[in-house]
């Protein structure tokens, strides 16, 4: 095991002890081509027990000092250019409709009519609620035509992040910036988290979604390695590594626990000062 997977499992591995849960798998197909990167909690009796232990993880986190991750903790078994990989338009959802549902009330208790928002990652479809009224609503996502089919963006901008992650928008031009189920396929998430910072209003949130999907070959390898507890924690320190965000918290809104697909929010303010 590399060092740095060592330093981030040591943080985390009392949470997952507890909770029954062993390093995560990649398991059978399930849809789309997707896999599930994590091994599921059935061993826990009640869901309130996983909902704890989920939303206890960055509650009181304990990161390394410094950036613990190496460059190949971010390689991926398919390293062909992502341009090719998503040329194919895939207009499907990729989470199952309770966690699309879920996902969907989250945004309509946190979302604000005029909100400006940035969806990076973005598809067809944001899961925002149909009687939201945003502002200035962006999608930035690596397929045009399925940028075109979203209906709740007031525009668009195609842009492969692991080449160029930069994103092409002024400072604090955003409220909200979203991301949903795409995290564990960004190769350069410093550079990225540093990137939605930049551009979020002080006092702005990322909202970061996850659940148990992906596809395996396009996955960072050190997600497809661990589980849904340290997958929060990975993208808790995100932020934290960053500088530029109050300490991020979970939100563990599952609909159904065991029976549906999980669904996590791990979210962060960007300081105010």
């Amino acid at each position: 095991m590399m060092r740095s997977q060592l330093l981030a499992l040591l943080a985390i591995r009392p949470f997952c002890l507890t909770a029954g849960f062993s390093p995560a798998r990649t398991s059978g197909i399930i849809h789309h081509g997707m896999r599930s990167s994590s091994s599921s909690f059935t061993s826990l009796s009640a869901a309130s027990t996983m909902k704890e232990l989920a939303e206890g993880v960055l509650k009181d986190p304990k990161f390394p000092p410094e950036w613990p991750f190496s460059a190949a903790d971010f390689e991926r078994q398919d390293e062909s250019s992502d341009d090719i990989f998503y040329d194919q338009p895939r207009l499907v959802f990729h989470i199952d409709d309770s966690a699309c549902d879920a996902l969907t009330k989250y945004y309509a208790e946190n979302l604000k009519d005029g909100d400006d928002v940035l969806d990076i990652c973005s598809s067809w479809v944001s899961h925002y609620p149909k009687e939201w009224k945003g502002g200035n609503v962006v999608g930035l996502g690596m397929n045009e035509y399925e940028l075109s089919q979203n209906k709740q963006l007031s525009s668009y901008v195609v842009r492969n992040l692991n080449d160029e992650p930069a994103f092409p928008f002024d400072d604090d031009s955003f409220d909200k910036v979203t991301c949903v189920v795409s995290v564990d396929y960004l190769n350069q998430p410093k550079e990225i988290f540093n990137e939605i910072a930049r551009v979020l209003r002080p006092g702005g949130e990322c909202i970061i979604s996850m659940s148990n999907r992906c596809f395996p070959t396009k996955a960072f390898k050190i997600w497809l390695q661990m589980n849904d507890l340290e997958h929060i924690f990975i993208v808790g320190s995100f932020f934290h590594y960053s500088g530029k965000f109050d300490p991020a918290t979970c939100e563990d809104i599952s609909p159904n626990p065991g029976r549906s697909d999980p669904m996590f929010i791990v979210k962060g303010a960007k300081k105010s000062d």
